[in-house]
């Protein structure tokens, strides 16, 4: 199973994306999922088809769209823990404290050139990229195998990389070692 799907509409392809995803998963014996989620939507479709994997579901920090809130949905938290998923919240990887420089100053740095240039292949890819820095860092994927890390360019599912994941502080050992799934209209 070798093929690469893709996509000539970025957007919600959720469904899709997850399905070969799974018989990827399967096929190759990568036990580790990590899936970018928003308000938990993907996360809980993605926790369905998953399920007795190791998935992890990553959402925005907290004042990522507005001051003292999470966007993360607690219905779908909660049906994502039931079904054996970890929820991470956390600070993106490729902006983090930059970002604040990019407000106050009207400038960036090195981190956010590189989640530019990442944006090249699409907004999805430069998404799994960080995702995966994100679950390693907070010790829930390992860095010693390979895993598939979802995302998508605005609501839903359109890119799945296969990804040997690293610490933030070893970004450069990272890998994208294959594209499953991608848009080409991005």
């Amino acid at each position: 199973m070798e093929n690469v799907v893709y996509f000539d509409k970025c957007g919600d392809h959720t469904e899709e994306v997850l399905e070969f995803c799974k018989r990827y998963a399967e096929a190759n014996n990568i036990r580790d999922i990590v899936v970018a989620s928003t308000t938990g939507k993907t996360g809980l479709r993605a926790s369905e088809v998953f399920k007795g994997y190791n998935l992890v579901v990553v959402t925005h920090c907290a004042g990522f769209r507005e001051p003292g809130r999470l966007e993360l949905n607690e219905a779908y938290k909660s049906a994502i823990e039931g079904n054996g998923g970890k929820i991470l919240v956390a600070t993106h990887a490729l902006s983090g404290v930059e970002r604040a420089f990019k407000k106050k100053f009207d400038t960036i740095g090195p981190v956010e050139i590189i989640a530019n240039a990442l944006r090249c292949f699409g907004e999805g890819t430069k998404v799994c990229v960080e995702i995966s820095l994100m679950a390693a860092d907070a010790g829930l994927i390992s860095v010693d195998k390979d895993v598939i890390c979802v995302a998508g360019t605005s609501r839903g599912a359109d890119t799945a990389l296969l990804i040997k994941p690293a610490y933030s502080m070893n970004f450069f050992d990272l890998r994208v070692r294959k594209v499953l799934c991608k848009p080409t209209d991005f």
